[in-house]
């Protein structure tokens, strides 16, 4: 199985991936390190990627997830997600009861005090109300309020997801 978190930047995608992975006894990859230096450069100088931008760093997501599922590893993937049009690049034709969606959702001032807190992250603050613009809500997603404390969202998406810790 595969599940990918997806949401703006401060919505604790790496955070809950990666304890999400560890209760699933699964294998965690951050979207952000599949971004080609190019895209890291742009975004640090405050400059939002166009799709065109986008395109490889999916890609390499849609790679990362088919390989996981051909290898049969549960694989939690943090990734943005941002556009329908995305989670289809990365999630279309998966089979639904491998491939799985949760989205972190939260308030603006959450996201915005989260990102002010974090230090050494290539994404500045002020992209969060373009990324708040872009984001298209996700249908049929795992939706996790971002508020709780990481443990208490991960045992909630593991609810939803009909699993347990392993």
């Amino acid at each position: 199985m595969v599940v990918l978190v997806m949401g703006v930047a401060g919505s604790g995608k790496t955070t809950v991936g990666r304890a999400l992975a560890a209760a699933l006894g699964g294998a965690f990859y951050d979207g952000d390190d599949f971004h080609p230096p190019a895209n890291v450069a742009k975004m640090a100088t405050g400059t939002p990627l166009d799709d065109a931008d986008r395109a490889p760093w999916l890609a390499a997501l849609r790679a990362r997830l088919e390989a996981s599922l051909r290898a049969g590893e549960t694989a939690v993937v943090a990734c943005s997600a941002l556009k329908a049009c995305y989670r289809e690049t990365l999630l279309g034709g998966l089979p639904p009861e491998q491939a799985r969606l949760v989205w972190l959702r939260g308030p603006r001032e959450l996201l915005a005090e989260r990102m002010r807190a974090r230090r050494g992250h290539f994404m500045p603050p002020a992209l969060l109300d373009s990324q708040l613009a872009t984001l298209e809500e996700p249908a049929g997603a795992i939706v996790a309020d971002i508020a709780p404390p990481p443990d208490e969202i991960v045992a909630g998406v593991l609810a939803a997801l009909g699993r347990k810790a392993d």
